[in-house]
């Protein structure tokens, strides 16, 4: 599916996939992540595992999963099988063996999102949950949402748990390390087509990358995520705005007493994250009542 993109869209994912391969081993040394100590559900806020629901006995994909450090809450919940599936292979072999060092059962496929379909086995899931960090990457969404809706079973769900357009257009940080006023400096709705950006630097602790410094990004704003799921044919659920963040995006941020982050209360109240709860239909394609 991917062959549906022009050459120089491909060359960006490459360079995507190239910048995430090296980014990888910081990622997993990093105190950021903390592989070895961290419980993988503290990653989870808890309005998600509300909107989840009981996971016991279902078939979860987790697209854009990278070290895995959220798909193995999954396996964790007590869901029937688990998968995840991720665009750098570097990624994808630290993930496996970190789920191993869980002694859990989680498999992992490394590929383009754009490709699940072919790359699963035409497999379909009971959940198929993604974000934080992942939709950003992504050229197309109206292909993005088509391919999840076919990943889905008769009644099955969509959680796409992302940075909220308000928080992406803030940039990473304030231009000076000891200034708490943020500015707008990013575009909040799409429409300009891919950014390059300077990715000498990742977002976690450790060393600069010296190779693979050049990435892209596609702006997307809220209208458009949930306009492509309806327009794929799912029904969105609920659409929750949350100003918490699972890490301090900015030094000034205050921590929460469940241990997450927000801005002082001095400063405005807007939104940092966003879930969004989406289903198909419970009928199959012929319209009868799926019943299993």
């Amino acid at each position: 599916m991917t062959d549906l993109f022009d050459e120089a869209t491909r060359a960006r994912m490459a360079s995507i996939e190239a910048n995430w391969d090296e980014r990888t081993p910081i990622h997993v040394a990093s105190r950021f992540y903390d592989v070895a100590g961290r419980d993988p559900q503290d990653w989870f806020a808890a309005y998600e595992w509300a909107d989840l629901g009981d996971l016991s006995g279902l078939d979860v994909l987790h697209l854009q999963c990278h070290l895995g450090t959220e798909t193995v809450a999954f396996a964790r919940r007590g869901a029937r099988s688990v998968t995840g599936l991720d665009l750098s292979g570097a990624a994808v072999a630290e993930a496996r063996r970190i789920a191993a060092g869980h002694g859990l059962a989680v498999e992992y496929v490394h590929g383009n999102v754009y490709d699940a379909a072919e790359l699963l086995g035409g497999r379909r899931f009971d959940v198929v949950y993604t974000g934080k960090g992942a939709l950003c990457y992504l050229p197309d969404l109206d292909e993005w949402a088509r391919v999840l809706a076919g990943l889905l079973r008769p009644g099955g769900r969509a959680y796409v748990v992302e940075f909220h357009p308000a928080l992406v257009s803030l940039g990473l940080v304030p231009a000076d390390p000891r200034e708490t006023g943020l500015e707008l400096r990013r575009d909040m709705i799409g429409g300009r087509g891919a950014a390059e950006l300077d990715a000498t630097r990742t977002y976690t602790d450790g060393p600069a990358l010296t190779r693979a410094t050049t990435s892209y990004e596609w702006a997307h704003g809220l209208g458009e995520v949930v306009t492509a799921l309806s327009g794929a044919g799912l029904r969105i659920r609920s659409l929750r705005e949350s100003d918490e963040l699972p890490w301090p995006r900015w030094p000034h941020m205050d921590r929460t007493p469940r241990g997450w982050w927000r801005l002082p209360e001095s400063a405005p109240k807007v939104p940092l994250f966003y879930a969004l709860l989406a289903e198909t239909s419970s009928r199959d394609d012929a319209g009868r009542s799926q019943t299993t």
